[in-house]
């Protein structure tokens, strides 16, 4: 099995060139490219194939020819992930399966809208926040109060007073599963400056990454609020480095590095 490595903001994904739909992915198979001891250690897989041969998303074929099948680390799907689809992005304009510009991949969330040059960042147009109301996680036995945000996948983004830095992220967090049935990411961020933040994330089905960009998105929109703003734009540091992310009246924007770092024969 082919596969490329690469990372957004160190949160890393392994990529598999599918463009047939051939590959059968149990989430077995996927938790194991994963594990990082006995296999090649990610965060996530991100399964490409062309749109129309999936029947999940084939009625976004007309708008994007490429479908990021995104799995967890546990093998689960997921509806979006904003640092992987950067990487997806990159890794289309990079071997020549897409060209750089402007082009739109399927995503479980609907068809996302990616910017690209040759090089360099690469910008995803994310959606518009829903802000679904409050709720709250305990962490280490502290329980913090947060917004329930819908970005496609689901978060849980809590403005804390406590050093973010200090946390006891080892184990995941606790959640009300009447609000979340499905699970939830949680970001947990602390104000630094005008229209900065730092966060840290612990994601369902993956446990703490370096980095989310969803979650990135979710924390901006949380200290919006906090700072009585609905637009602009924040630099979110996650510990894989720096995000931007840009609220406006119709949607958000999330920018950031998207790199290719290996490529290989995968055995199974």
């Amino acid at each position: 099995m082919r596969f490329v490595k690469g990372h957004g903001t160190e949160n890393d994904f392994v990529i598999l060139p599918d463009p047939d739909g051939e590959l059968e992915l149990p989430a077995t198979v996927v938790a194991a490219m994963c594990d990082r001891r006995a296999g090649l250690g990610a965060d996530g897989v991100l399964h490409v194939m062309r749109t129309k041969l999936s029947p999940e998303v084939a009625d976004q074929a007309g708008e994007a020819e490429w479908f990021m099948d995104y799995r967890n680390t546990d093998g689960g799907m997921a509806e979006m992930c904003g640092n992987g689809i950067r990487v997806f992005a990159r890794y289309l304009v990079d071997t020549g399966l897409a060209g750089a510009g402007e082009f739109g991949v399927a995503t479980r969330a609907g068809v996302k809208r990616v910017r690209l040059a040759e090089s360099g960042d690469v910008s995803v147009e994310m959606g518009r926040p829903r802000v679904l109301g409050r709720s709250h996680t305990t962490v280490a036995g502290r329980e913090y109060e947060g917004l329930h945000i819908d970005m496609g996948n689901p978060h849980l983004a809590c403005v804390i007073g406590d050093p973010v830095v200090q946390l006891d992220l080892s184990h995941q967090p606790a959640f009300d599963p009447e609000v979340f049935p499905g699970g939830v990411n949680i970001e947990l961020l602390n104000p630094v400056g005008p229209r900065r933040v730092v966060m840290r994330v612990f994601e369902r089905g993956s446990g703490e990454t370096r980095s989310c960009g969803t979650g990135a998105v979710a924390s901006a929109v949380a200290a919006a609020e906090l700072a009585g703003e609905t637009t602009g734009t924040w630099a979110v540091d996650v510990p894989g480095g720096t995000l931007t992310v840009t609220l406006d009246e119709h949607t958000s924007y999330l920018a950031g590095p998207a790199v290719l770092v290996a490529s290989g024969e995968l055995i199974l």
